[in-house]
């Protein structure tokens, strides 16, 4: 069975802590991951280092920086490069059997150019990506790239989809598990909807280090359930805390 277990840090292959990415303290503090569910979610505030770590990952595994499958190796911008420390220093152990993809929302425009480029799209639904809207797209990707066993990597896929996409994207990912024991899904998110994946591993990287939480226990399950009850006051308490910029 397909299966991510275990991410270690072979923290004798670092070279520099103080530069990034081992500056950040979920990164630096991490010692083996244990991924125990077929569907894990990363959480945590912007800068905390979830799709750092994703990436990483990512790259381990073979899949094209910007995004795609294994097949798939582009590079618009030297920036994806600036993880290859972290990448030399982790040891991701799982099946590779080469299936899979990487949905990085960054540089998703970038793999649709690509796909095009190399007349691709009878993988894609058959339709160039670009001439569809962003949240369509999204969709077609998730339908047509998404349906057979392997490993698939997701940074903040939501960034696209509206809730009511987001649900329709619950669905896809049940249906795909319930259809295949050997898929995986890794996936970097700030949706609290997302989030509600029934028996997910949810991984905090807020407080300094990584560890496992419930989803009640999320800020995006929190802060969006306090502002759903209360938007007047919240906004009020909020607007009143704000310097006067005069």
């Amino acid at each position: 069975m397909l299966r991510l277990k275990t991410v270690k840090l072979l923290r004798g292959r670092v070279v520099r802590w103080d530069e990034y990415p081992f500056n950040i303290p979920p990164i630096a503090s991490l010692n083996s991951l244990e991924i125990t569910s077929r569907i894990c979610f990363f959480v945590g505030e912007n800068g905390t280092g979830k799709s750092t770590l994703l990436e990483a990952i990512a790259a381990h595994y073979g899949f094209g920086r910007e995004g795609g499958n294994r097949n798939i190796s582009f590079e618009t911008t030297p920036s994806v490069r600036s993880i290859d420390s972290l990448v030399r220093a982790i040891v991701a152990f799982t099946i590779r059997t080469g299936k899979g993809f990487y949905l990085r929302a960054e540089s998703f425009f970038n793999v649709a150019s690509y796909v095009d480029s190399v007349g691709a799209l009878d993988g894609y639904g058959g339709r160039s990506l670009h001439d569809q809207s962003h949240g369509e797209s999204f969709l077609s990707l998730l339908q047509h790239r998404f349906t057979r066993s392997g490993f698939y990597v997701m940074d903040e896929p939501e960034a696209a989809l509206s809730p009511q996409r987001q649900l329709s994207f619950l669905v896809l990912l049940h249906d795909l598990l319930a259809d295949n024991n050997d898929i995986q899904f890794l996936i970097a998110t700030h949706s609290p909807i997302l989030l509600a994946y029934p028996d997910a591993q949810i991984l905090s990287f807020d407080g300094g280090h990584i560890h496992e939480i419930g989803y009640r226990e999320s800020q995006p399950f929190q802060l969006v359930s306090r502002f759903v009850a209360a938007p007047e006051r919240y906004l009020n308490a909020l607007f009143s805390d704000s310097s006067d910029p005069e």
